[in-house]
């Protein structure tokens, strides 16, 4: 099963990869590509509705029998689904629109509802976080492992600013005004999957957000975990993909860090 786990990955990444550089030929060409609003401030253009065609294009001739979950709408259930792939072929679609290289592709595999294979990749940096279960983290085929930080003030933090639902505004507004004042700082990439690889990779010490879907965190999480971190939803209960907030930490901070989002944002 060990290998199987593996090798799911390794596809995983090579359908990223395809993905990426289908993306990096595209933005040169911003102007020309057509834009539409899903809703307030959620972009989707014919780019991502392609890069997620090739990703499933190429995964469904390795595993034919997988089921898919995509963002844009795509909703694949053979016969036999077990193995479940979830897709989002371009994350961080408002940066790439804008001609900013924080955007990536994020695959994961689930294998009877478990988390086995994440993988983001940066197209533009050309950086490929990956991860199986049981098997540890990596970039770029060096292992990772989420920061030695142990308290906050010593801790640079990262997260996603509301964009369609402001109805915890003020409360998300405290939980910035004490992590400024008492972090070395916040940091916000527009990209969730970015987020959780580089807390896995220790740049950040912790993430948090709101309002997610399951595409945009579930590569990302297994990163974490498999680099020896902690993630949960806000409220601090077992962790569902299906949910729509997360924090993920070092173990170190992760009480300090969930105690203040929990304490303000009441989830």
């Amino acid at each position: 099963m060990e290998s199987f786990h593996q090798t799911l990955t390794q596809h995983c990444v090579i359908a990223a990869k395809i993905a990426g550089e289908f993306l990096l030929h595209n933005q040169q060409r911003i102007g020309q590509i057509k834009i539409n609003e899903k809703s307030t401030n959620q972009l989707v253009t014919e780019i991502d509705i392609e890069a997620e065609k090739i990703i499933i294009s190429y995964l469904q001739s390795h595993y034919p029998d997988a089921s898919f979950v995509g963002e844009e709408n795509t909703v694949l259930k053979p016969k036999l689904n077990d193995l479940q792939f979830i897709i989002d072929p371009l994350d961080g679609t408002t940066n790439f629109l804008h001609g900013l290289p924080m955007y990536s592709v994020s695959i994961a595999a689930t294998f009877h509802q478990v988390l086995v294979s994440g993988v983001v990749f940066i197209p533009v940096l050309a950086q490929c976080f990956y991860a199986t279960k049981n098997g540890g983290a990596f970039l770029n085929n060096q292992a990772i492992e989420v920061s030695c930080s142990k308290v906050l003030s010593e801790s640079l933090l990262a997260t996603g600013f509301p964009y369609y639902n402001f109805k915890q505004m003020n409360e998300y507004l405290n939980c910035l005004k004490y992590l400024m004042e008492n972090t070395r700082g916040l940091r916000r990439m527009g990209s969730a999957a970015i987020d959780l690889a580089y807390t896995a990779s220790g740049n950040f010490c912790g993430f948090f957000e709101l309002n997610l879907n399951t595409w945009d965190v579930a590569a990302g999480a297994l990163l974490v975990k498999e680099a020896g971190g902690i993630y949960s939803n806000i409220g601090g209960d077992k962790f569902d993909i299906s949910g729509k907030s997360i924090i993920a930490a070092n173990p170190y901070i992760y009480t300090s860090l969930q105690t203040l989002l929990l304490k303000e944002l009441k989830q």
